[in-house]
């Protein structure tokens, strides 16, 4: 098994004790991501729209960064402070993935880091011809 850390200056650092995602093998873990723009640590400005657009762009860093991208994730998971926000997700997310989507769960939590509306981590499989190890 090798494991390799995953970092981007192009993502929020790590605000606590994890990383922005792990590489194991082809499968890479994608530690869960608010919408901090990396450069200022701050929540984005705007509306949830504004928040979940920024949360599937630290994804797509994180991704980019391991070697792959958003076509290589095979599960995501979201987490809304809100779950009436839910249309806005799959309105967002249609921007950033194309069929087959990956398996996905949508949960509802009382609250987020930072106050932010919206948090989501994915596992991302790389395919070892298109990126060996």
């Amino acid at each position: 098994m090798t494991k390799t850390l995953i970092n981007t200056d192009l993502a929020p650092k790590a605000i606590g004790t994890y990383s922005q995602a792990i590489k194991v093998d082809q499968t890479v873990y994608l530690s869960g991501q608010i919408p901090l723009i990396p450069e200022t640590m701050q929540l984005v400005e705007g509306d949830v729209s504004a928040q979940i657009t920024q949360v599937f762009n630290n994804l797509k860093a994180v991704a980019e960064a391991a070697g792959g991208g958003l076509s290589d994730v095979v599960k995501l998971n979201v987490f809304l402070v809100d779950l009436a926000h839910f249309p806005l997700v799959n309105e967002i997310m249609g921007r950033y993935f194309q069929e087959p989507y990956p398996a996905r769960a949508a949960i509802g939590v009382a609250a987020l880091p930072k106050a932010a509306q919206v948090e989501m981590d994915a596992i991302m499989v790389l395919d070892p011809q298109e990126y060996p190890i």
